[in-house]
């Protein structure tokens, strides 16, 4: 397939990510970072790199939870991170391609444990310190020109709406639960 279609998918990708991290409502967030996640998911097929394209599938699915937890009690169960994770090893296991492989499984244990906390502090904490920059570098590798720009305008985004609306007020458990 065409190289320029294949970055474009990721360019679209990261258009949805720029709009994520400036929406206060975290269930806002996370379907806007699903649908995001599911074009990265597109063109890591597209270039092969199977790693990441698995883990990008399981935040899809751990997105789609934690958005609906409101709704069905059983998934605000704590033990799913823990399911996650397990899940995320066998990924590693039946994909690894050497030490790159990796980064995926950090990035997605790490966000899922920030992430299940429902708190926008941690949320956008574990993006910032583990996600992001575990996946700028597998992108760097993989080839992916919008992976690597929508991770790195991530980080500057993160940091832009800690700044709009304060690093303590993330940490309110009623900050990102309003619509």
């Amino acid at each position: 397939m065409n190289d320029i279609i294949i970055q474009g998918i990721g360019i679209f990708g990261m258009a949805c990510f720029i709009i994520s991290y400036q929406i206060k409502s975290n269930k806002a967030l996370y379907w806007i970072q699903t649908a995001g996640t599911g074009l990265f998911t597109l063109q890591f097929i597209l270039l092969g790199a199977w790693s990441g394209c698995f883990n990008l599938i399981m935040i899809i699915i751990r997105n789609v939870m934690i958005s609906k937890s409101d709704k069905y009690e059983w998934l605000k169960w704590k033990g799913w991170v823990a399911v996650i994770c397990a899940v995320c090893t066998m990924i590693l296991i039946f994909t690894w391609a050497g030490p790159l492989s990796l980064l995926p499984f950090v990035a997605l244990v790490g966000s899922t444990i920030g992430y299940w906390t429902n708190n926008a502090q941690k949320i956008r904490l574990s993006n910032l310190v583990c996600a992001s920059p575990a996946w700028v570098i597998y992108d760097i590798f993989v080839g992916s020109i919008g992976g690597v720009l929508s991770e790195s305008i991530t980080i500057i985004s993160i940091l832009v709406s800690v700044y709009r609306y304060g690093w303590k007020n993330m940490g309110d458990p009623e900050f990102g639960n309003k619509e």
